[in-house]
């Protein structure tokens, strides 16, 4: 294992200087400074932190997202506050959505009632085509 280099600093010459917690402590030749690696923890793809950030905007609850991206509720409320997401406003309608591959995707479209009086948002969801729709513009 290579030396770290000093957070503080940017200096090179650093020693070991014990365990605190199970992790390698560090301490710095040139400012004395005491730190720890951060240990490299599991990641999610950015890919996927972005679409549930989407699915967030358009109305999607937090435990739909879970299913639709198959990725922690948890890690969506982290995401929501992280990037500091606004809830979207409390309204009478709720949207719908349906997970389609192309060829669903093109037979849908081609039904003309599908498109008419509604407000609709079709987005890439790995290999297939998610559809968002909003039932808020039909006439009651």
């Amino acid at each position: 294992m290579e030396k770290p280099i000093c957070p503080k600093c940017d200096h090179v010459k650093t020693v070991k200087s014990g365990v605190v917690g199970g992790r390698q402590r560090f301490k710095c030749k040139k400012c004395g400074y005491h730190f720890t690696v951060n240990k490299l923890g599991k990641s999610i793809d950015k890919y996927y932190v972005i679409k549930a950030l989407q699915l967030y905007i358009e109305g999607v609850s937090y435990r739909e997202i879970e299913r639709i991206l198959g990725v922690s509720h948890v890690s969506v409320m982290n995401w929501v506050k992280q990037y500091k997401i606004k809830a979207p406003e409390s309204n009478d309608y709720r949207p719908t959505y349906r997970v389609l591959n192309h060829t669903e995707l093109v037979k849908f479209m081609a039904i003309k009632e599908n498109l008419l009086d509604t407000g609709m948002l079709i987005t890439e969801l790995g290999d297939k085509f998610m559809i968002i729709k909003w039932e808020r513009f039909k006439n009651r």
